[in-house]
């Protein structure tokens, strides 16, 4: 599948891909990517190391005639979201991504593209392995463990790079440079409820599965207010629970803490008495949600199955204060920015629910571009939790990329874009995380930019990347480089 990926322009860009994309590279189990990358900067014949933390630095001369020019750090992360679908069968440790063509996009089979930020890094290697360029000083900075937690950029030490500016190669919508970013924090609350058996005489078990979702990024894509599979099947406990009786033994919703939940699946017990009943409720739920998301989530589906018994069912009191905790939660869009026009400036992504064997854990990830308004919806989110008596922790802490609208990056990186494009390009903030953030602490005199090409529906198997962007988005930065 990856002939296809491999002719498309600019080929040397779309080959790094490839070559990129056959490494399995998930966060925190990025060995083999950081081997790969080192290899591939010593087989060049360039300076190439790896820090404390192993992030990989590689660096190259100047271009004849450059020499005088300032040194610029180009900056991606290694690591991608491992998601896929729940019919398709792939082991993301083993295999590499399967990319097709198709109507203008490279898409991957029922998994997670790795555009994010694959792209990047294989622009970055492009550069690198480039002999026709025109550029100064290039310093490469492969950071591992972006997605989750930033530990690469959290580790890198203050005197490790030696560029004036840093382009950051992460940003995911052609004409848009950005020069700010949302911090974030991860909440994660832990309860040990009480269980209780029921007779198999006046119960059935069923397993209701929420699927069909979107997803997507819990940054970049909040402000589409997709539907999350944790809220929706949690609504549909606590609107049917009450009148049917139900009663809950499992529930497993979600994933990563940066991709919102596309699917999510509960095992209950339903009285026998009220079968007919929960059928004609699941029914009309079905109806009122699909109405709710159709046009952000037509593909919203219900399914419903008769499973094995299971007698064993949380506690009434503690089923009740848990989907309670969980309705309570706020989540998506919390707060729009008061200073920049169509900025989400605070907002939360329930990211995981798992219900099961005595133990009720939540994981969330809390976005603003505000560092007070960071704290408040997380203590909000903590709130809900501890309201149950539930062990609630924050970590991963890391701050925002604050803008700078008038520096010199900025303004030549503009009128590169100018030139090439023959229009201006969007000064944006996003509220995704970038680390240009924690780089700015150690760097502070580093003026910073970010740019890439258009790449939609990240963390999730929709993860897909416009062809046409990638060539744009190539001659966007060598144009800079050779301007800088």
């Amino acid at each position: 599948m990856s002939i296809a990926v491999r002719a498309l322009n600019p080929t040397i860009v779309w080959n790094h891909f490839a070559d990129l994309n056959a490494v399995p590279r998930a966060s925190k189990k990025e060995e083999q990517v950081i081997q790969f990358i080192v290899d591939f900067g010593k087989n060049l014949g360039l300076e190439t190391f790896t820090d404390e933390v192993s992030n990989v630095i590689i660096r190259k001369k100047a271009t004849k005639g450059y020499e005088n020019r300032k040194t610029v750090t180009l900056q991606s992360h290694l690591d991608m979201v491992h998601q896929k679908n729940s019919d398709t069968n792939f082991d993301f440790a083993t295999q590499g991504i399967e990319m097709y063509v198709e109507d203008g996009w490279v898409k991957a089979k029922g998994t997670t593209l790795g555009a994010d930020n694959g792209m990047g890094v294989a622009a970055i290697m492009s550069v690198l392995s480039s002999s026709d360029l025109q550029h100064g000083a290039i310093e490469a900075l492969f950071t591992i463990d972006e997605e989750t937690g930033m530990t690469g950029a959290k580790g890198l030490q203050p005197n490790v790079l030696t560029g004036d500016y840093l382009i950051n190669l992460d940003s995911e919508e052609e004409g848009e440079i950005y020069i700010g970013c949302a911090g974030g924090i991860d909440t994660a609350a832990e309860y040990h409820y009480s269980t209780e058996t029921v007779a198999n005489s006046n119960f059935q078990t069923k397993k209701i599965t929420v699927k069909g979702l979107k997803g997507g990024h819990s940054g970049a894509d909040i402000q589409l207010q997709l539907g999350n599979a944790n809220i929706i099947l949690t609504r549909l406990l606590w609107e049917t629970g009450k009148e049917c009786g139900l009663r809950l033994v499992n529930f497993d919703g979600g994933g990563l803490r940066n991709a919102i939940p596309r699917e999510a699946a509960a095992t209950i017990n339903i009285p026998n008495s009220e079968l007919a009943n929960f059928d004609i409720l699941l029914a009309a739920f079905a109806t009122k949600l699909k109405a709710e998301y159709a046009h952000s989530d037509k593909n919203l589906t219900f399914e419903t199955k008769t499973v094995d018994f299971v007698e064993t069912v949380l506690a009434k009191a503690d089923q009740n204060k848990i989907v309670a905790a969980i309705i309570a939660c706020p989540n998506g869009v919390h707060k729009m920015s008061e200073t920049v026009p169509g900025l989400v400036e605070t907002s939360n992504n329930l990211a995981r629910i798992l219900i099961n064997d005595g133990t009720f854990t939540m994981y969330a990830l809390q976005r603003s571009s505000v560092e007070s308004l960071k704290w408040d919806i997380a203590w909000k989110v903590a709130a809900c939790f501890e309201l149950i008596d539930a062990k609630v922790e924050h970590s991963g802490d890391y701050p925002g990329w604050e803008p700078l609208i008038d520096s010199e990056i900025k303004n030549v990186v503009e009128k590169a874009h100018a030139d090439v494009f023959g229009y201006e390009a969007q000064i944006m903030a996003i509220h995704a995380g970038l680390e240009c953030g924690l780089l700015g602490k150690f760097y502070p005199e580093m003026e910073m930019i970010s740019i890439g090409p258009t790449i939609h529906g990240a963390h999730s198997p929709d993860e897909r990347c416009k062809i046409s962007t990638v060539e744009n988005f190539w001659k966007f930065l060598v144009t800079s480089l050779a301007a800088i």
